[in-house]
């Protein structure tokens, strides 16, 4: 059997098309899930907003609620978009929820605030908020698919990193923003407008990525498969893959529990959790976040080198394990200042390494071409919606109800779960891509 990737069967070198489309991807990645963070990033900033003035505890808990939203929302995203690109490609998936994505976040920056339009205000930010978890929903898969199929057959771990890679970028750009206005803008300048600036810079900055996206050729193994398929004549993916692979499906749901709880709490909501729950202010924390997230990134391709060199489940077991001992000293740590809480942070993203650099190679081995998207989207998106989405609501309600011994106990809870679908799974490393 043949492989279907963009790499050459000599396993390990990319093509010049598969270097190209790694970069496009990424980068276009990167701005998307730009988008996707700075919300959260400017949250405890512009939440008084959006509701009605008196409560900013009550406004910060609203706005993280919405927070929320866009996670629950992100399955149907992902059903609709993944289904789309495994009928017409990974391309045309792409440029679509980028689109979607860089619209929404515009609207965000420029929507009126509570005393302008009342009610309608934080109507308005559900709405934007629901269009950016669609447009993330559907990009997970399609992005996932996208970069794993164009890596060489022995490097799709390494080729996937890069999933992970785009996305830390944009999580550390978001961070960087953050870092950058509330350290040179006065804190009337910031709540005016600065925060308003970073979502129409990052909604900009959307265009580019959908330019890249345009300008990327589409994937051999979809190719292939649809001169093969006719894929366009097929029935729905989301029922394919619930009825021919259900027990991949559910894998996918369940090795990525503890990754999505982990990553949320360690690379998107530490600052504003270690600003409302010690005395570190706001500006320290996200610049420990944004060294912690440069550290992350610069690490991730050769943590895909390691899976592919080792396997899948070494290095997915190493992270979950990791944070089962690790999880109660982190949040203890927390409150012995800068240097404790940048410790804290590198070694959890280090640990992290494990599950994001493998996350993408490993779903995508689930499934076959036809339904790759919509496998690796839909079960991905189900276990964020439930357990990743719902991380700034959860830690904020226990930390305001004197509950903080509970959110050790929360983290580790996620890497058990995860931990035994890791040990139990059948290893995918050199599994021939169809």
């Amino acid at each position: 059997m043949t492989h279907t990737t963009t790499g050459n069967d000599a396993g390990t070198k990319l093509s010049t098309n598969g270097r190209k489309a790694i970069v496009a991807g990424s980068i276009g990645n990167a701005v998307e899930f730009l988008d996707w963070a700075v919300y959260t990033t400017f949250s405890s900033i512009f939440a008084h907003h959006f509701f009605p003035p008196g409560n900013e505890a009550a406004a910060l808990l609203s706005t993280l609620a919405i927070f929320a939203v866009g996670f629950v929302v992100r399955p149907i995203g992902a059903a609709v978009m993944g289904a789309y690109a495994d009928r017409f490609g990974r391309k045309k998936g792409l440029v679509l929820t980028i689109g979607l994505m860089a619209a929404a976040t515009f609207v965000i920056g420029v929507a009126p605030d509570y005393a302008t339009v009342g009610i309608a205000a934080p109507v308005i930010l559900v709405t934007a908020r629901i269009i950016q978890g669609f447009a993330a929903g559907g990009e997970f898969g399609s992005a996932s698919a996208f970069l794993v199929e164009s890596a060489a057959p022995q490097r799709r771990a390494f080729g996937g990193s890069w999933q992970q890679v785009s996305v830390g970028i944009g999580l550390l750009t978001a961070a960087a923003m953050g870092a950058i206005l509330t350290n040179t803008l006065s804190t009337e300048a910031l709540d005016s407008w600065g925060w308003r600036l970073a979502f129409i810079v990052c909604a900009a900055l959307g265009l580019v990525g959908l330019w890249l996206r345009r300008s990327v050729e589409e994937t051999t193994a979809f190719t292939q498969y649809a001169k093969l398929e006719q894929p366009g004549k097929r029935g729905n993916a989301v029922l394919d893959m619930l009825r021919e692979y259900p027990g991949a499906s559910l894998r996918v749901f369940g090795l990525n529990i503890g990754g999505v709880i982990l990553y949320n709490m360690w690379a998107t909501f530490m600052p504003t959790f270690v600003a409302i729950s010690t005395d570190i202010p706001l500006s320290q924390a996200l610049v420990a976040n944004v060294i912690g997230i440069i550290v992350f990134i610069a690490l991730l391709p050769f943590a895909g080198l390691l899976s592919d060199l080792v396997g899948r489940k070494p290095t997915l077991s190493l992270f979950a394990g990791g944070f089962l001992v690790f999880a109660w000293p982190a949040f203890t740590l927390l409150q012995g200042g800068f240097v404790m809480l940048l410790v804290v942070q590198i070694t959890g993203l280090i640990l992290l390494l494990g599950y994001s650099s493998n996350v993408a190679a490993v779903m995508a081995e689930q499934f076959p071409a036809e339904v790759r998207a919509t496998g690796i989207g839909l079960p991905y998106a189900l276990s964020v919606a439930l357990f990743g989405g719902t991380v700034p609501y959860i830690v904020t309600w226990l930390n305001d109800n004197s509950l903080n011994d509970w959110i050790w106990i929360y983290c580790s809870a996620g890497a058990l779960v995860s931990l035994v679908v890791f040990l139990t799974m059948p290893e995918t490393r050199g599994k021939t891509l169809k």
